[in-house]
């Protein structure tokens, strides 16, 4: 027995999930550094760099020396704030986005010793 799977349906049908929007934080639990970011895709983002923080190709070279030296299990994975979804499905989040950013980045200050982000950019795809 052959099951038919329709990818041009199952493309179409993973573009249109609406996936979550907003900040995530990887924080290091043994020097309390976080690394912050800011996605209209959280659960992919946050797998993404799960995955190259494993890899050994993460971007932040500090943030990946630690995951090294420290190891998985000294850090947490959280969502901080989600962007409450609109009923329109073109509805564009990326000011709103940009605006929830722009506070997070002030209640962190990401360019002093507490965080791994040397920029306010903390937009990740």
């Amino acid at each position: 027995m052959k099951i038919m799977i329709d990818k041009k349906k199952l493309r179409e049908d993973y573009k249109n999930i609406i996936h979550p929007k907003g900040i995530f934080i990887i924080k290091n639990l043994k020097n309390g550094k976080v690394f912050l970011g800011g996605t209209l895709n959280l659960h992919g983002v946050l797998d993404k760099n799960k995955f190259v923080l494993n890899m050994g190709s993460h971007y932040n070279k500090q943030l990946q020396e630690d995951w090294k030296e420290y190891g998985s299990e000294s850090f947490s994975f959280e969502i901080a704030e989600t962007l409450p979804l609109k009923e329109d499905a073109n509805y564009n989040y990326d000011e709103d986005l940009k605006i929830m950013e722009m506070l997070w980045v002030d209640k962190f200050r990401p360019t002093e010793q507490n965080c791994y982000n040397k920029s306010e950019n903390i937009r990740t795809v």
